[in-house]
């Protein structure tokens, strides 16, 4: 595959605009030397003529054809490069040696007016030799033309030389940024050391070595995670299953020991499902909107799921407000699930758990309060992270694993919203952005 070339293609331009550009001087420059020797030629047609009629005008009156003959003669013998006839009516009184066989020349014909011999009319045939101009206009005409070729040909060389200057830069940031990679982590270009021009694109690419490590960073620490969380049930089932087989076991004794290892196996498969979704997530997928639907209907449909829940741990559950939206019915409950789970794990026994929906230009915003331990401010930003838990304490959970509040993020991102948490004065605030279709251009 041919691989263009910015400095044979920018010395081609440069050569086809200078070729362009001399050529409009050149043909301006011919036409202007040209014009100006026809107006050489005409001011001599117009001298040779005014000498003519002169000559009439002295020999006219009386008519002398002889003394006419005789000065035109002496005349046009200086001047070889001129020859002229002259008519007395129909009768040619005067002709000068005929021009040479070599040459270029013009003819004009004139009436002298108010000039007469015996009655008749006189007319003037006057005949230049224009081959000195003619000679010259071509001789120009070359010079003009290998000025041109020479001169394009000259600017593609040096045009070529001053790009090759100009990209070495470019072949300097090449070899810069070919040293970074994994080994090199945490390596910048200094923009500054490099044209204007090329500041934005470093300027860019540091943004993208950021953007790149912090996914490098952010995929070895869900690596970590991911081992972590999987590490501690599969163990588990190793240990129990080895416990088990050990020594012979009644069948009560083993079908307890399954059921505690299919809740392990029902564990781990909803972090593989977790973490297919989240993957499908990240990809970019979008939700499939079905017909708008209340919001608070979805919600209270959740709460009840989680009634049995919420009467466990002595809470109670209050929707605020309503929006009708074009949503997906599944993955929206599925968010809401997830936040009014969290909000029961950590709220205070006996409070109250608020689900508020408020409507706003392009979006609508969903999000549950809780009463409990407040949330280090500094732990905030890291809630929708995977695998993440503000309390470590509770991280042994065998019904939770650290998705969930990841998942409502994607949830919100294949919406086209966002998500947010807040935590002050005892209450703690999750919740996510929906953005209406329009908006977010699903």
């Amino acid at each position: 595959m041919k691989v263009n070339s910015i400095q044979t293609s920018l010395s081609r331009w440069f050569a086809i605009q200078t070729l362009i550009g001399l050529s409009f001087v050149c043909v301006a420059v011919y036409a202007a030397t040209r014009w100006s020797f026809q107006l050489k030629q005409s001011e001599e047609f117009v001298r040779y003529i005014e000498l003519v009629q002169h000559v009439v005008e002295e020999t006219s009156n009386p008519p002398d054809l002889n003394a006419l003959r005789h000065k035109l003669g002496d005349y046009f013998l200086s001047h070889p490069d001129a020859a002229a006839a002259v008519w007395v009516g129909e009768e040619q009184v005067y002709l000068s040696p005929g021009p040479a066989a070599k040459g270029n020349w013009v003819t004009q014909d004139r009436m002298l007016k108010g000039l007469a011999i015996d009655g008749e009319p006189i007319k003037l045939r006057l005949t230049l030799d224009v081959s000195k101009d003619d000679l010259l206009l071509r001789r120009l005409a070359w010079t003009l033309f290998l000025a041109t070729t020479l001169g394009s040909l000259l600017v593609a060389f040096t045009g070529s030389l001053v790009v090759r200057r100009g990209l070495k830069q470019l072949k300097l940031l090449a070899a810069k940024t070919a040293e970074a990679g994994p080994e090199n982590a945490g390596i910048r270009i200094d923009a500054s050391k490099y044209a204007s021009e090329l500041q934005p694109w470093v300027g860019q690419f540091n943004a993208l070595l950021e953007r790149v490590e912090g996914a490098y960073e952010q995929l070895e620490s869900f690596n970590a995670d991911v081992a972590h969380e999987l590490r501690t049930p599969l163990a588990n089932m190793i240990a129990q299953a080895e416990v088990e087989l050990s020594q012979a076991r009644s069948v009560a004794a083993l079908q307890e020991a399954l059921s505690s290892q299919l809740e392990e196996a029902h564990r781990l498969s909803g972090i593989v499902t977790d973490m297919l979704f989240l993957s499908k997530a990240d990809r970019g997928a979008r939700a499939r909107r079905t017909g708008p639907v209340s919001i608070a209907e979805q919600v209270a449909a959740v709460a009840e799921f989680h009634e049995a829940e919420l009467e466990a741990a002595d809470l109670s559950l209050k929707i605020d407000g309503d929006a009708n939206l074009l949503v997906d019915v599944g993955l929206l409950r599925r968010a809401v699930s997830n936040l009014v789970s969290n909000a029961i794990r950590y709220a205070a026994p006996r409070s109250l758990i608020r689900v508020a929906i408020e409507q706003e230009a392009n979006a609508v915003r969903l999000f549950v309060d809780n009463r409990g331990e407040p949330i280090n401010p500094s732990a905030l930003p890291h809630l929708f992270e995977r695998f993440y838990r503000a309390d470590r304490s509770r991280s042994g959970s065998s019904s939770h694993h650290g998705l969930g509040l990841t998942i409502v993020s994607a949830i919100a991102r294949m919406h086209g919203g966002s998500t947010f948490a807040s935590s002050d004065g005892g209450v703690t605030r999750i919740g996510l952005v929906l953005a209406h279709p329009a908006s977010s251009g699903d």
